[in-house]
Order: C-alpha cells, then sequence, then structure tokens
C-alpha cells in the first residue's frame, strides 16, 4: 500500500451514463455523474488519476447475485412492456419507485461494470484507490429493484474482492440505510457492513442497532440509526470511534466506502445537515488508513450539490483538497452554481435532534459495545480460483454459443425455473415459528436449523401481508399476492415438491416410462409418454394443450 500523500488513483466514468433518464419529475438524476466530471474536469484533476472507462457488466456478471429471471427481466423491459412484465407492478419493479425507463438495462451496466471494474483494479494491485460515482445502488435486492436502484453494484464489486481478500468492510454514509448490501451479507462475517442513517419512519424502514447479523454473521451488521438535522461536529464524534474499532476488531483487506450525498444540508429528500468538508471528512479519515478503498456514489438529489461534493472527495483521494481553489472554474454547467459559484454545501440552522435528546451517546456507546463482544478477525482460507475455464483459456467458445438452444430446450429451461422458484416453504409446517436469536448459536444441525427457520417464515408469510415502503411518498402500501394471477409471491402455501419422489414408472407392457396415475381398472395404465409430457411442459392431456401452458405457466427469466 503506497504512502498516504502518494496513492495511485482510478477513476471509472462511462461518458454515456448522463444520458439516461428516469422520467419527468423523478428525483434520480444519472445527469448529475456528467456534471461531475465536467466540474473534475475543470479542476484539472484527470491527468492526476488513471482515467478508464469501464468494461459494460454482462448478464453472467450480474447474476454473481441477482437471479437470473429478473436479470433477463431488465435486459427486456421497456416502458411499453413493463406492464406485463411485472405482472401489473407486482413483480421486479413494485411501486413508482423504480420506472421501466428507455435504457435501464445499459444504464445498470455501466454502474455494475464500473465497481466491478474497480474491485478488480484494487485485486490486481493496479491501484490504492478506485472512484466509481455512477455506483453505489445501495438498495436493489436479490430479485427485485428498490429505492431507484435496479442492480446492485456494490455487492457485485464487494463479491470480486472475496476473491482476493479474506474480509470487506462496507462503509454507507448515505442518508438511507443500506438495506441491500447488509441483506445480500447478513449471515456472513467476511464482510461486515456499517450504515450511518436516519431511522424512524423513513425509508426503508430497517436498521436498527438490534439488527446484527445472523449465524456466522451476527455481530458483523453494524447499525447507527441517526435523528434529523444531524451536523459535522455530531457526525464526526459517532463516525471516527466506530469506525476506528471496527479497523482494529475486524482488520479488513478493503475497504468499500458508499458516498451517498443526500446526507448533505439542503437535500430535496435528505433530513442531514452535513457540509461538504463535513461529509468529505470519512473520506479522508478513511484515505489516512492506508487500506485499499472504493469510492461509490449513490444517493444525492439536489444536482449541484451531489457534484460539488464529489468533485471535492475526488481532490480528498488525491490528497490535493487543500489545492483546490474554493471558486469555481469555468466550466460547462458553470451557471448551475449560482449565486454563489463556489466549492462548498453551506449547512442551515435546523436542530441537532441528535443532540437535544442525547440520543446520539446511547447510539455510540451501543455500536461499541457490539463491536467489543467480537472475539477476534475471522479468518478464513484461501484458494486460487480460476477466473475463466479450461476452454476459455484456449480459445473455444461456450457450449451455449457453438450450439443455439431449440425451442424445447427453452421450454423446459422456463419451466425449470419456475418450479424452481416454488421451492421458498419447507415440508415441516409443524416447526414451530418462534424460533429465539439463541438457536443461531446452538450445537444443533445445519439442516434442523435451516427447516425451523423456512418453517417460520413460511407461516410468518402466510399470517402477515406482504408490505413495502416507497422512497418518493414514505407510504407503505401492500402487494396483492392473494389475488389471482399473483401466486409466484405466495411461496408460503405448499410445501417443497420432492423432485425424487415422481409418479414416473417403467411399464412392462408398453416397454417405455409413464407419468400419471394408474387408471380405474387394475392393470390398465392411464399415463403419458415421458418425451411427450416433456414437450408440453409438464402439462397432461387432460390439462389443456400447450399453448395454454405457454400464457398460463411462461414465466420471465
Amino acid at each position: 500500500m503506497s504512502s498516504s500523500s502518494n496513492k495511485k488513483v482510478a477513476y471509472y466514468y462511462d461518458s454515456d451514463v448522463g444520458a439516461y433518464t428516469y422520467g419527468l419529475g423523478h428525483p434520480m438524476k444519472p445527469h448529475r455523474i456528467r456534471v461531475t466530471h465536467e466540474l473534475v474536469t475543470a479542476y484539472n484533476m484527470l491527468p492526476k488519476m488513471h482515467v478508464l472507462r469501464p468494461r459494460r457488466a454482462s448478464p453472467e456478471a450480474m447474476s454473481a447475485f441477482h437471479t437470473d429471471e429478473y436479470v433477463h427481466f431488465l435486459n427486456r423491459v421497456t416502458p411499453e412492456t413493463a406492464e406485463e412484465l411485472t405482472y401489473h407492478g407486482t413483480r421486479f419493479l413494485v411501486g413508482e419507485d423504480n420506472p421501466a425507463f428507455d435504457g435501464v438495462f445499459e444504464f445498470c451496466t455501466i454502474s455494475a461494470g464500473g465497481s466491478i471494474a474497480a474491485a478488480n483494479r484494487i485485486t490486481s494491485g493496479g491501484a490504492d484507490i478506485c472512484i466509481n460515482w455512477a455506483g453505489g445502488l445501495h438498495h436493489a435486492k436479490k430479485r427485485e429493484a428498490s429505492g431507484f436502484c435496479y442492480i446492485n453494484d456494490i455487492v457485485l464489486g464487494v463479491l470480486e474482492l472475496l476473491r482476493t481478500y479474506p474480509r470487506v468492510l462496507y462503509i454507507d454514509i448515505d442518508c438511507h440505510h443500506g438495506d441491500g448490501v447488509e441483506e445480500a451479507f447478513y449471515t456472513t462475517d467476511r464482510v461486515m457492513t456499517c450504515s450511518f442513517h436516519k431511522f424512524g419512519e423513513y425509508f426503508p424502514g430497517t436498521g436498527t442497532q438490534e439488527d446484527k447479523g445472523r449465524g456466522k454473521g451476527k455481530g458483523y451488521a453494524v447499525n447507527v440509526p441517526l435523528k434529523d438535522g444531524i451536523t459535522d461536529e455530531s457526525y464526526k464524534s459517532v463516525f471516527e470511534p466506530v469506525i476506528a474499532k471496527i479497523l482494529a476488531v475486524f482488520q479488513p483487506s478493503a475497504v468499500v466506502l458508499q458516498c451517498g450525498s443526500d446526507s448533505l444540508s439542503g437535500d430535496k429528500l435528505g433530513c442531514f445537515n452535513l457540509s461538504m468538508k463535513g461529509h468529505a471528512h470519512c473520506v479522508q479519515f478513511l484515505r489516512k488508513q492506508n487500506v485499499p478503498l472504493i469510492l461509490l456514489g449513490g444517493g444525492g438529489y439536489t444536482v449541484k450539490n451531489v457534484a460539488r461534493t464529489w468533485t471535492y472527495e475526488t481532490a480528498c483521494a488525491l490528497g490535493m483538497e487543500d489545492e483546490i481553489d474554493p471558486v469555481l472554474p469555468w466550466n460547462q454547467y458553470f451557471e448551475w452554481f449560482g449565486p454563489r459559484y463556489r466549492l462548498e454545501v453551506v449547512t442551515n440552522n435546523m436542530d441537532d435532534l441528535n443532540v437535544k435528546d442525547g440520543s446520539l451517546d446511547k447510539v455510540r456507546v451501543t455500536a461499541l459495545e457490539q463491536l467489543q463482544s467480537l472475539a477476534c478477525a475471522p479468518s478464513v482460507q484461501m484458494q486460487d480460483t480460476p477466473r475463466e475455464s479450461v476452454g476459455q483459456h484456449l480459445g473455444f467458445a461456450p457450449v451455449d454459443e457453438q450450439v443455439p438452444r431449440d425451442d424445447l430446450d427453452e421450454k423446459l429451461a422456463q419451466h425449470a425455473r419456475y418450479v424452481y422458484n416454488l421451492q421458498e416453504s419447507d415440508t415441516l409446517s409443524s416447526s414451530s415459528p418462534s424460533s429465539s436469536e439463541d438457536e443461531w448459536d446452538s450445537d444443533s444441525s445445519t439442516s434442523s436449523r435451516r427447516r425451523r427457520v423456512n418453517a417460520a417464515s413460511a407461516s410468518a408469510f402466510k399470517s402477515t401481508p406482504r408490505k413495502r415502503m416507497s422512497l418518493l411518498t414514505g407510504q407503505y402500501y401492500d402487494v396483492p399476492v392473494h389475488e389471482a394471477g399473483y401466486e409466484h409471491f405466495d411461496y408460503g402455501k405448499g410445501g417443497r415438491r420432492r423432485f425424487f419422489q415422481s409418479s414416473a414408472r417403467w411399464d412392462e407392457d408398453f416397454k417405455q416410462v409413464l407419468v400419471g396415475k394408474m387408471g380405474d381398472s387394475p392393470g390398465l395404465p392411464r399415463g403419458m409418454d415421458l418425451g411427450r409430457l416433456m414437450e408440453r411442459g409438464g402439462k397432461t392431456e387432460e390439462d389443456g394443450d400447450g399453448e395454454e401452458w405457454d400464457e398460463g405457466m411462461a414465466v420471465d427469466a
């Protein structure tokens, strides 16, 4: 690792990222990344960095975390087909936060590609600090979009880091809780997540200090819930001791910092009172720790303040924040920064509720006590993982590229994915749903523990309706899982299917495999040829013809 004053910095930027729009009136503006780049260019920072255009993430790379059907959906969806492909707004894109805008998949490939490339650059030793302001979309879930985020580039980048490093620390200073990243690594001790966010009737409604992880990951999810109006001094008083303790206890091999700018004063959707320098202090503090660092974007809905802050934090990564002129140089968007035309985001006079009621001290003490309870830095056995197969290394094309699938292959694969997604519940519905947190620390077997948890989740699913919170409105709304056409959400209504307890049998009279029940008369089989059954996607003649199955059973994958 280079010294604190001389670090190799890589800066990832794709000029196409500013061309996308979520739609008229939507607060998320990808154009802010273009404005930031213009300001970084005007300050003549580019010659001091390795400026790179990242390779766009492939669907295969995205499926390292996201489900195949969700990635395939994003690759196909358009504003015209969104209603049909989302099952009338109840799947993949739920609510109004995540519209199916033109080019949504290309936008995701740019965002995810930058974070993956940054992780690879860090692990190869090509840079000490990598910057991807197009990344940081921390709300995206494994199989659905959330909070303006479609593909979770952070999780994809961390997974790349874990190929080389035993431990990775993720820090989130966005005003909203980094729920998507925490959820992805909630049960592992190789990734510690630490989120500083507003909590209390605020999107996404998660991130209490009782959420500490589960299983092997118990204690490795750190949440610092804050209240409105937190200032630079208050933020520093909780950020520095908590992060210093994490670095001492967890000893991360690399750090990923999500620099969401909606925690700045005056943000359209935020409620904190941080100045530009107060926000950037987090970058400065981590830069001094001499740990490989990745800086990502995130929230931020007052475009001019986002551009100012990310430009200043780019200067902090270069160690030249004291050298740049606070008076903005001329640039393409110069008039956007009036009337002051300065590189600053000033605070306002809102009250700091964290100090008023003394809650900040309690939050700090609770977080430090959680970290104190961790014994030591977890270790993991590392071994070299080939990044490509022997065939790819020798230049041979994958089998799927040599021989394209025919219609039958596609139909069978489609049906298999549909059946697989129904396997979320467990057969032991009689297990008690009130399993305590201590059961994860007991000596019971992993299989029985998994059965109890699955049964509990299935029971909870049936007893409570699924609710979602909107980032735009802050309102909760139900997902109509029990209405006709939305059965794919109702995972809890049946037990897990037994794939190896089949009704297929060998018939001595017909000398072939038959599938189906025996007829009324003994010895008279009432079955169907296995090949014909597969061609019909698992439907018998009594169930209708194959075309009806195409319409009723097909799923997007």
